[in-house]
């Protein structure tokens, strides 16, 4: 299998690269080609891999001639591009007019309703797309799917995300995934499901209260702009239960949690309007980004080791065998050795375990979102290899 992966040196692509070419593989990988604006991560990366199935392209995503390039021959491209970069959809075309299958990592629900409207070409035509396929959205999805199995009607599904640092305080702001991702969850609007419709919800709103196991204790959860609530509540099978709510929610540890919503109130949150300084005009985010990259590389020395704790949430009620029932399912990332040298095992992995199942399987083609495309067992599986933990819990 050829499969190329566009972002591939970045935080999450290289952690997808990492699991492809590990001794985990369920399928023959006889090239993974990375491409990226970075000659020197994609070096780095190589080097540090040392793997000969490892095919090196620099790209600059704006060229649709480079994008074509880099597909050519591939069987699957992987698009770990940040969404917000604003490439999304013309990888995702690209991706079809070379009759190549396609993943992603999700678009906090900016371009899920434009992807999925595009599922008659892709199925004209052959293709495969199944888009949003990291933690969340992805593995999330998958665990919706399998709480929406337990019930034979449903009244609601309510999905959580919630990280823990255990370890010493670190006095350096280190983003848990992509700068324009986090603040994005803390500075857009979402759309969630309520009372059997999408209904637009200001920033940081549904703030909800969980005491949870261990390390995390007792959490205030709020609302973000995701694609889950796009999707699930839509998904056939589900729909057809009477599902009326449907919510995806955040929780990040304390002091981060303020930190981010302190830039949110300076100014941040404008993603758009360049600022100029000194007659040179720059995007709010850019500088951010540049900033805290700047910060973590000079103050390196001083960031204390931290152990990261997931969990991911999915409950749902409804009713079983005619009886009201509540069905939980968690997944929980837990420290592990295998995780060292990824930035965000859970999200980078997942896409890979999506990759490796598409192309396992038979392909259906047209463009899906996970909880519609696929087999519960056989992702559990592939979680529990990585030492995820997984538990469904059926409540009457």
């Amino acid at each position: 299998m050829k499969i190329v992966i566009l972002g591939g040196a970045g935080l999450m692509g290289a952690g997808i690269v990492r699991d492809l070419l590990s001794e985990r593989a369920i399928i023959d990988i006889r090239c993974v080609r990375i491409c990226d604006s970075s000659l020197e991560r994609m070096n780095k990366l190589k080097a540090e891999l040392n793997d000969p199935r490892i095919d090196l392209r620099q790209l600059d995503v704006t060229n649709p001639a480079e994008i074509a390039a880099a597909l050519d021959g591939m069987q699957l491209c992987i698009n770990s591009v940040p969404t917000l970069a604003g490439h999304q959809m013309a990888i995702f075309e690209a991706a079809l007019a070379a009759r190549v299958s396609y993943i992603d990592l999700g678009g906090l629900g900016t371009y899920t309703v434009k992807q999925l409207a595009e599922h008659a070409r892709f199925a004209a035509a052959g293709v495969t797309a199944v888009i949003g396929v990291g933690a969340d959205p992805g593995m999330s999805n998958v665990i919706c799917r399998a709480v929406a199995n337990e019930l034979d009607t449903i009244d609601s599904i309510n999905l959580y995300w919630a990280a823990e640092l255990v370890g010493a305080e670190n006095p350096v702001l280190c983003p848990p995934y992509s700068v324009s991702t986090v603040l994005a969850e803390y500075a857009h609007p979402s759309t969630q499901f309520l009372d059997g419709k999408h209904v637009q919800c200001a920033p940081q709103q549904g703030r909800e209260f969980m005491t949870l196991p261990e390390p995390w204790g007792h959490c205030e959860f709020m609302y973000s702009p995701h694609s889950e609530q796009l999707t699930v509540p839509l998904a056939e099978g589900i729909k057809e239960k009477g599902i009326r709510e449907f919510t995806w929610k955040l929780h990040l540890p304390h002091r981060e949690h303020e930190a981010w919503v302190g830039l949110v109130k300076a100014g941040f949150n404008d993603f758009e309007e360049p600022l100029l300084v000194d007659g040179v005009a720059i995007k709010p985010v850019d500088f951010l980004s540049a900033l805290i990259n700047r910060n973590i590389a000079k103050n390196a020395e001083h960031i204390p080791a931290q152990d990261s704790h997931e969990i991911h949430l999915a409950i749902g009620r409804g009713r079983k065998n005619g009886k009201a029932c509540t069905v939980r399912c968690e997944v929980i990332v837990k420290p592990n050795p295998m995780y060292a040298s990824y930035v965000d095992a859970c999200t980078s992995m997942n896409a890979s375990i999506a990759a490796q199942l598409i192309l396992s399987t038979p392909q259906r083609a047209g463009v899906f979102a996970p909880e519609s495309y696929f087999d519960i067992p056989s992702y559990f599986r592939e979680l529990e290899r990585r030492h995820f933990s997984i538990r469904l819990v059926v409540e009457n």
